[in-house]
């Protein structure tokens, strides 16, 4: 009974009274991760860090949820910061995955909030990043089609940043800061249109905060 009143408020984006921040008791896998219940600026969330060794060639770092999930809405508030044992590239990769099997298959989109007020115009715009894994990483994303899965979006590390991910067969677009337009449109998401479950996903050399999820299923 006490899952099904702590899904029930995730799906309808309210607290359970006198309790944290509701995503903190879901059940959860950990994918090469730690999670823990912590506060960011004055809320309740799940802090969630990445445990490989600098350098890994494991791409997949999360936070698997036993929320079903194939078309609809996902909001949720994110941070994301580099570790002070973080390599140089690192940029505190923060996000989420959808339709989700295990670790193994998933659709991802991440921030990079210290790219965000660069200096470099270049780096600005690879702030948001949309990615599939197996076979769609950044590297191969940006390499055969430059600037279509990267835009830009102000943001700072380590200060929440509000993700609305709009999910419709096989295009997605995601809006950051409750903005009307979205700041990425992904017209070919490269896994196809099947179901699966959510994520919370953060990348080498991260420590991430994430609260607040809400889920809307069409």
């Amino acid at each position: 009974m006490k899952k099904m009143l702590l899904l029930a408020a995730l799906l309808a984006g309210q607290a359970v009274a006198n309790t944290p921040d509701p995503l903190l008791q879901l059940p959860r896998t950990l994918i090469n991760v730690r999670a823990e219940p912590a506060m960011l600026e004055g809320r309740s969330a799940l802090r969630v860090s990445d445990t490989l060794p600098p350098r890994s060639p494991e791409n997949t770092r999360m936070v698997l949820l036993e929320l079903p999930f194939t078309d609809g809405e996902i909001e949720l508030d994110m941070a994301g910061e580099v570790l002070p044992t973080a390599s140089a590239d690192a940029r505190g990769f923060v996000g989420l995955a959808f339709r989700a099997a295990g670790g193994e298959r998933y659709e991802y989109f991440y921030l990079r909030p210290s790219n965000a007020r660069a200096d470099d115009q270049v780096r600005r715009n690879h702030t948001l990043q949309y990615a599939a894994h197996p076979g769609y990483p950044w590297e191969v994303l940006r390499k055969q089609w430059p600037e279509r899965y990267e835009s830009y979006a102000d943001m700072q590390p380590g200060r929440w940043v509000h993700v609305r991910a709009v999910v419709q067969g096989g295009s997605a677009r995601f809006h950051i800061n409750h903005a009307e337009q979205p700041s990425l449109v992904v017209g070919d998401l490269k896994l196809g249109q099947g179901g699966g479950t959510v994520g919370l996903w953060v990348g080498p050399g991260t420590l991430a905060h994430f609260a607040g999820l809400k889920i809307t299923p069409r």
